[in-house]
C-alpha cells in the first residue's frame, strides 16, 4: 500500500478555500482528469475524461474541522482512502493537505500526482475568489 501526501500553503482565508473542496459535485473544476459527477447522498460517482466511471463513497464532510474524507470504490482498487484537510494559519493564510493511499502502489502513484495538480487548482479558485 502506498501513501502520497501534499500540502500547499494558499493567501486566502481558510473558510474560502473550504468554500472550494466542501462541495462533493464541484470535484470537476479543480481535479484534472475529471470532467463530470453525480452526487446521491454519500455517493459520487466521477466520470474521467477516458469515459471511465469511479465510484466514490463520501466519509467525512465535516465544516468544523475542515475535512473531506472519500474512499474510491471502483474494482480497480484493492484500497483507497484520500483526505482533503484546510487549517487555518492566519487571517488570509491557509495550508491545504491532500492526501492519499492507496493500494495496488502504482494506483497511488497516479491519483497522487493528480492530487498535487488538484492542490494547485484549489489554490488559484480560492485566491480568485479572495482577489475578485
Amino acid at each position: 500500500m502506498a501513501s502520497l501526501r501534499y500540502e500547499r500553503r494558499i493567501a486566502a482565508p481558510a473558510d474560502v478555500v473550504w468554500g472550494v473542496v466542501t462541495r462533493p459535485e464541484t470535484i470537476p473544476e479543480w481535479f484534472p482528469g475529471v470532467v463530470s459527477c453525480t452526487v446521491e447522498g454519500n455517493i459520487r460517482v466521477i466520470q474521467l475524461s477516458s469515459g471511465l466511471e469511479m465510484p466514490e463513497e463520501i466519509l467525512v464532510n465535516d465544516a468544523l474541522q475542515r475535512r473531506f474524507v472519500y474512499r474510491i470504490t471502483a474494482p480497480l482498487y484493492r484500497f483507497h482512502l484520500a483526505s482533503i484537510d484546510v487549517i487555518e494559519i492566519g487571517e488570509n493564510d491557509s495550508l491545504c493537505v491532500y492526501a492519499t493511499t492507496a493500494e495496488p502502489d502504482t494506483l497511488a502513484l497516479i491519483v497522487g500526482g493528480g492530487t498535487n495538480s488538484a492542490l494547485s487548482e484549489i489554490q488559484r479558485i480560492a485566491e480568485s475568489r479572495v482577489s475578485a
